[in-house]
């Protein structure tokens, strides 16, 4: 592996895949001419419908899947010509809970870092352990662990061989509040270690809350990839209510130019405006020319759901 450290921790280049048609159905084009580049160190969220091509994205990277055409690289080293290094420096935690229930985490753990040919000297089962929160359950067997605790020992299990990226292939499905918020604590951890993180999840807001830099596959195509807070402004648009000292029976003159909409009995005055065009201070000036006292004022700002919506319709494809 290099001494130098990359700038990207995975790059990809007009990565296609297309599956072979089966009986009467068509060839599927899964990934359609993908160009990607997640930083070193970031914490990445891969967003997508279900079918949208994460998970061959993600398996091609594991070397399971074969690409169609295109090029990968993970961390300098392209997936082709020097595949085994480049596996070397990614673990994938995946989706399903594939945990032998006769083992226990101790075992599991030890079992995986023969199998990546890490020395025994320089093992970290200990340091895993402790990290996921599983040194006191080192010993039970794997079947009496809880969903959570399989799914922090999936995490374990991927970082025995001390990647630089750990991919997260919906590690929240099925894990209850209190469990998930555990889980995103010790990725939040390696992520301040310098680890960098590639996460797939249906939970929106865990990728809203946690990433720095997002993007959006749809029907195979890269529709967005960004910074965060970038693609968060894309809709360009907040509501602003203003709650009055009392009921109005129709908007005031002052904010008909807003559109705006009367709440609660005509105790509120709603408004959805464009930030980049309108100021919320000029809304709140259009109320009280209007002679009313304004005892409350609440906003709501685009989130990720509204930008994954607008990018996903099927006439967004």
């Amino acid at each position: 592996m290099s001494a130098t450290l990359p700038d990207n921790a995975i790059e990809v280049r007009g990565l296609t895949k297309e599956y072979r048609p089966q009986g009467g159905a068509p060839a599927k084009l899964a990934l359609d001419n993908v160009d990607l580049d997640i930083p070193r160190g970031s914490l990445f969220a891969l967003l997508g419908p279900n079918g949208a091509g994460k998970s061959t994205f993600i398996n091609i990277l594991a070397g399971m899947v074969v690409k169609t055409s295109g090029s990968a690289s993970i961390w300098g080293l392209d997936i082709e010509r020097e595949p085994r290094n480049a596996k070397a420096a990614i673990g994938i935690v995946p989706q399903e809970l594939n945990i032998d229930p006769f083992f226990t985490p101790e075992e599991m753990l030890e079992v995986q870092a023969g199998l990546y040919g890490v020395p025994k000297s320089e093992r970290r089962t200990d340091a895993i352990l402790d990290m996921v929160g599983l040194a006191d359950k080192r010993s039970a067997y794997a079947r009496t662990l809880s969903g959570g605790m399989r799914r922090r020992l999936l995490i374990g299990k991927a970082m025995v061989h001390s990647p630089p990226i750990l991919v997260l292939d919906e590690p929240t499905a099925g894990v209850d509040i209190e469990l998930r918020q555990q889980l995103w604590d010790n990725v939040v951890a390696l992520n301040k270690q310098g680890v960098t993180i590639l996460l797939t999840t249906h939970y929106l807001e865990e990728a809203e809350e946690l990433c720095d830099r997002i993007a959006i596959i749809n029907h195979g195509k890269l529709v967005a990839n960004d910074e965060k807070r970038t693609l968060l402004k894309r809709l360009d648009s907040k509501t602003l209510t203003v709650q009055v000292d009392r009921a109005v029976p129709e908007v005031p003159a002052t904010l008909a130019s807003f559109h705006a909409s009367l709440g609660d009995g005509g105790h509120a005055v709603q408004v959805t405006y464009t930030p980049s065009k309108t100021h919320a201070g000029e809304i709140i000036d259009a109320v009280r020319a209007a002679g009313l006292e304004i005892t409350d004022i609440s906003t709501v700002e685009t989130d990720l759901e509204d930008i994954f919506i607008q990018l996903t319709r099927r006439d967004a494809a």
